[in-house]
């Protein structure tokens, strides 16, 4: 697993899997972190896991971490310090996406957090998403937003590294010594 060739698809797969398993509890859920370890490390560890687990199949395993603090979610991920058997880590948390022209309204009036988050909350055209953001040590990121339906629109799912620079690089400070 320590070779960066395959670092970027193997992400994005733990990426949706994380998403997958989240998607199961439905939605109204609070963040949830997972720190990513390689299969073969975690069956060493703990082999009574071998008939749960395969390492060819899927190299990184998620693990559920305790629930983070109630607070600013960058003050909580300063505290994090990650064993060196953790590869990568994985966050998942609900948020609102708004269409491009309501963003740069957002922007431009330079409003607060809890402003933002009261103006994101009553627009009207705002949708109900959940981010799942992960990152491996060696800087490879990927990210998958799954667009919540509704009525008129079925749920839509995307995937790109990009879609969360900062929550990626605050996940990446993580590692940092």
């Amino acid at each position: 697993m320590h070779s960066t060739e395959n670092s970027p698809v193997l992400l994005r797969a733990v990426a949706r899997e994380v998403e997958e398993f989240v998607a199961t509890a439905g939605w109204d859920q609070g963040l949830q972190l997972f720190a990513l370890v390689p299969t073969a490390e975690l069956l060493t560890q703990q082999p009574e896991l071998a008939g749960q687990l395969d390492p060819e199949a899927s190299p990184l395993t998620p693990i559920a971490q305790d629930e983070l603090p109630d607070t600013d979610l960058a003050q909580a991920l300063l505290g994090i310090v990650w064993p060196d058997v953790v590869v990568g880590c994985a966050l998942a948390q609900e948020i609102l996406v708004l269409p491009p022209e309501a963003e740069e309204k957002l922007r431009a009036e330079e409003l607060g957090d809890e402003e933002a988050r009261a103006f994101a909350a009553a627009h009207p055209q705002r949708r109900e998403a959940r981010l799942v953001a992960a990152v491996l040590r060696d800087g490879t990121a990927a990210c998958v937003l799954h667009l919540r339906g509704n009525t008129e629109m079925p749920d839509e799912v995307v995937e790109h590294p990009e879609l969360a620079p900062n929550l990626t690089d605050a996940l990446l400070e993580t590692f940092k010594p």
